[in-house]
């Protein structure tokens, strides 16, 4: 009878020990059981599908020449066309100072088209030629995606300044402010969009007044 009884601790403690084993080395039992686990795992491979990316950038030149046309509304004396150009030189990537060159024609006043008499300016004192210098800040550079391949360098800007009109027989001096919109096709070419407001006085009308005029133009440039 003591020899039954000693056969079962015996077995117990056994039993014991293997449950023992497998609860500290849970690693073994893995191993034992999913042999194929960690060779599965090599076997999956990540697949990274890079994008090329083609920006166009400023080349090294840092000068630039823009043609621009489009409108200028001049005030009481109607919206006519605009043509010139700009000289601008980069300072570095945020600045640049710019020259520019304009010329339109004032149309007449809605009092000249009532009254139907002699208009208040002649022809050549409707033309109007202005020039001025500038300084620009680079407000927020980023990139214009074409395709999924294809992206291209843009820029807002601010710019303001200080010049001349010649208007109505006399010289006004001009306060210019606006932005723009600036993006560059290749390395050495851009297309722009700009609305600029050029402030100065009129005193044709009766009274000495501070006019607004507004500009909105197009423009296509190229470094060099």
């Amino acid at each position: 009878m003591a020899g039954r009884i000693l056969l079962f601790l015996l077995k117990v403690l056994i039993a014991s020990s293997a449950t023992l084993i497998f609860v500290q080395n849970p690693a073994i039992a893995i191993e034992e059981t999913s042999p194929l686990i960690n060779q599965s795992e090599q076997l999956i491979q990540p697949e990274i599908q890079r994008r090329e990316v083609k920006l166009a950038t400023i080349d090294s030149e840092n000068f630039e020449i823009t043609g621009f046309f489009g409108v200028l509304s001049v005030e009481d004396f109607g919206t006519n066309s605009v043509i010139g150009a700009r000289l601008a030189y980069h300072i570095n990537e945020d600045l640049f100072v710019e020259v520019s060159l304009g010329s339109s024609e004032a149309g007449k006043t809605s009092y000249e088209r009532l009254s139907g008499g002699p208009g208040l300016l002649t022809d050549k004192e409707r033309d109007i030629l202005y020039y001025n210098i500038s300084l620009g800040f680079n407000l927020l550079p980023g990139e214009a995606f074409l395709t999924q391949k294809t992206s291209f360098n843009t820029a807002l800007y601010i710019i303001g300044g200080i010049g001349n009109t010649e208007f109505g027989g006399s010289d006004r001096l001009t306060l210019n402010l606006g932005g723009g919109f600036r993006l560059l096709a290749t390395d050495w070419l851009a297309y722009h969009i700009d609305v600029r407001d050029h402030i100065f006085n009129i005193d044709m009308l009766g009274e000495d007044k501070t006019t607004n005029n507004l500009e909105v133009t197009f423009g296509l440039s190229a470094f060099f």
